[in-house]
């Protein structure tokens, strides 16, 4: 079935809506957890903020389990939803929740016994720090297991494209993570302990938001638990390879981590903390927009209008890439004043291990477009034995080059970009022939434009450089003159003048938006 005029306009105006949604959500999120951020460092000190971020690391490494199984979650109930089967989708989101559930229970028991002998035997703590490094390990867990069960609620929402309710719950999240901050600086106790528990109080607080909203929205949530062994053995298969890849970004980047706490200790541990939690923040602007065109790349698949589907898997790749440019290079070349204004005191290693991580940034939008492809055919097993075995590879060239060569700790995070840039080739490779895009097509459409823009918009980045005591007006100065030239090179260079138009109406659209919510709020 192939989508009419008046539906794609139907698509393309919910996907801005979803857009605006989503950018509120993370302006909001990424402003109160900088300062959140600031203040734990200041609080906790360099070295049990490290221990938390290497200890805690469950935490942070299931962050990418989570997204990525809810990504597979999303995926099976988004499909129900184009195929309009309300009994399958029943079924659906009865299967996932025994999948979660099952998934929480196995986390606890290898976390609990091959996990905790980890920490207490082979990880670098002082060992004056070991208890409060093992109540932060004991909360990680307990955050974990939440989190797992929250899951299917969250794809839930996301599939039926309810991206306001998502944007205020995960507002509601951060300033209640801002609240634990703040309470830090009062208490008496032992602040590490009082962190990781009190992060696992407002991790249980969200769930059951999640569970209330879902059951008053969505009647498919008002199921009893069910195997059915139909869908069981379907999404399980699934689940099962989607966490391959997960367990294999898991392996790469928690060995890097442990690598560095190894050769290095703590310090560097929170310089990589720091730098991963800016990449996430900045990536963050990119996954906004992909969430919001994800659940139309499933559904027109589930509709069989394959070139509806190219259509946004090329604009998703070519227009994600754009965004996270302008962030980006505005920030590379700012970030010694950025830093020192936001933290303070700046751990070593820090701005270097922040300007890596951007240029990994700007591989995301093209990853997570093909991810999002390879997911809606649902045939992952290659993709994700490939990427998997790809991105593992970073752990034993790092230790090797470590071992025998002593690299600093930034050489260590330039491998890590390397075998980044090898595994998106691979991706591109396993991808385009998948959903039937040609390489030459690919190349026109989006290697060739957001290749030709970032070489004009990089060059006079090698010939500007700013210390970390410049003053605030000169920093904004530079950041909005460098925001401009890149959005110039962008648009010269990197567009047809149809999709000029196409971004002026997209960016009206969302003013509009803009205008049309904060009227109805007066």
């Amino acid at each position: 079935m192939i989508v009419g005029s008046n539906n794609i306009t139907k698509n393309n105006k919910r996907i801005a809506e979803n857009t605006f949604f989503l950018y509120i959500r993370m302006l909001l999120i990424m402003l109160v957890s900088l300062y959140t951020s600031r203040v734990v460092l200041k609080v906790l000190g360099v070295e049990d903020f490290g221990i938390y971020n290497v200890v805690g690391g469950v935490v942070a490494m299931l962050n990418i389990i989570v997204n990525t199984l809810s990504r597979a979650s999303t995926r099976f109930i988004t499909f129900a939803l184009g195929k309009d089967d309300k009994e399958e989708l029943k079924q659906i989101f009865s299967t996932v929740i025994c999948i979660h559930l099952l998934l929480a229970g196995l986390l606890v028991l290898v976390g609990e016994t091959v996990g905790l002998w980890f920490v207490c035997n082979k990880l670098v703590i002082p060992a004056e720090r070991m208890t409060a490094a093992l109540w932060v390990y004991h909360s990680s867990i307990l955050i974990a297991v939440v989190t797992f069960v929250n899951i299917p609620y969250n794809a839930l929402i996301i599939a039926h494209e309810r991206m306001g309710a998502f944007a205020y719950i995960s507002i509601i999240e951060v300033f209640l993570k801002l609240l634990v901050a703040w309470t830090l600086i009062y208490t008496s106790q032992d602040k590490l302990i009082i962190y990781a528990v009190l992060l696992f109080v407002v991790q249980f607080l969200i769930r059951i938001v999640y569970g209330y909203y879902c059951s008053i929205h969505f009647p498919e949530c008002k199921v009893k638990l069910v195997w059915n062994v139909q869908w069981l053995k379907k999404i399980f298969a699934y689940v099962g390879w989607t966490l391959n890849g997960s367990f294999a970004i898991v392996g790469y980047t928690q060995g890097i981590n442990i690598l560095l706490n190894l050769f290095f200790g703590p310090a560097v541990n929170a310089a990589r903390a720091i730098a991963v939690q800016v990449e996430a923040a900045v990536v963050s602007f990119v996954q906004n927009f992909q969430t919001a065109v994800r659940p139309q790349i499933v559904k027109s698949y589930a509709m069989s209008d394959i070139l509806y589907m190219h259509k946004l898997i090329i604009m998703s790749s070519k227009y994600g890439f754009f965004l996270m440019l302008l962030i980006v290079l505005p920030l590379t070349l700012c970030i010694n004043p950025i830093l020192k204004m936001w933290l303070g005191n700046v751990p070593e290693y820090t701005a270097g291990f922040v300007r890596i991580m951007f240029i990994v940034a700007l591989l995301w939008p093209l990853r997570g477009a093909m991810i999002d492809a390879i997911h809606a055919t649902g045939d992952i097993k290659k993709f994700q034995i490939y990427e998997g075995t790809s991105l593992l590879l970073t752990v034993p060239i790092a230790y090797l080059a470590l071992e025998f060569y002593h690299i600093s700790p930034e050489i260590v995070m330039c491998i890590y970009l390397f075998v980044e840039l090898f595994t998106q080739g691979i991706r591109i490779w396993i991808v385009l022939s998948k959903i039937s895009i040609s390489y030459r097509c690919y190349f026109r459409e989006v290697l060739y434009p957001i290749g030709i823009s970032s070489l004009f918009a990089f060059i006079p980045f090698f010939l500007i450089h700013m210390t970390e005591n410049e003053e605030f007006s000169k920093v904004v100065l530079y950041m909005a003159a460098s925001f401009f030239y890149v959005l110039m090179c962008i648009l010269i260079f990197g567009m047809k003048w149809t999709e000029r138009i196409w971004t002026f109406n997209y960016i009206k659209k969302l003013v509009w938006i803009f205008i049309r919510k904060v009227t109805f709020w007066r």
